[in-house]
């Protein structure tokens, strides 16, 4: 048995509890892909994806946060299109998340695992949910969700 990953977000944690639920194999941030060098060719910018299934050859990456917070991803994931055409690669927006969360029957938990709320990130979804306000946005780093559960070894 694999060591569970420790997930930056809430959102993470619950779509790895999907894929764990369908069988779907994955890997959580497997591979960094660098986007932008320096001029002595240090790596300066590189990009993440959060999920990679490898049965379906995609990277997912997940982006729950404010519209304003989303423009920096949607520009790391340009450019690592143009850098790397060969890698597919699925972004998830908050509304897609939310939709995903209704398909499945997990709408309950939509609102806590959207923005900053969501990276006050507890062990399980109920908890999430439950999550006291005042964490939201302390300026403090938000502690790590441990995703419980099978998938595959990176």
């Amino acid at each position: 048995m694999s060591v569970a990953p420790t997930f930056a977000h809430a959102s993470e944690a619950e779509l790895a509890r999907i894929l764990d639920y369908y069988d779907v194999r994955w890997e959580y941030e497997p591979r960094t892909f660098p986007i932008l060098w320096n001029p002595d060719g240090d790596v300066v910018e590189s990009f993440a994806p959060d999920f990679y299934l490898p049965e379906l050859d995609l990277y997912i990456e997940l982006t729950t946060l404010k519209q304003s917070l989303v423009r920096k991803k949607n520009r790391k994931l340009r450019r690592l299109r143009e850098l790397y055409p060969m890698i597919r690669i699925k972004l998830f927006y908050g509304k897609d998340f939310r939709q995903l969360l209704l398909k499945y029957g997990r709408i309950d938990l939509a609102a806590s695992l959207s923005g900053v709320e969501g990276q006050v990130a507890y062990p399980h979804a109920a908890a999430v949910a439950s999550a006291p306000a005042d964490h939201a946005g302390a300026g403090e780093p938000a502690p790590a969700v441990e995703m419980v559960g099978t998938h595959a070894s990176a």
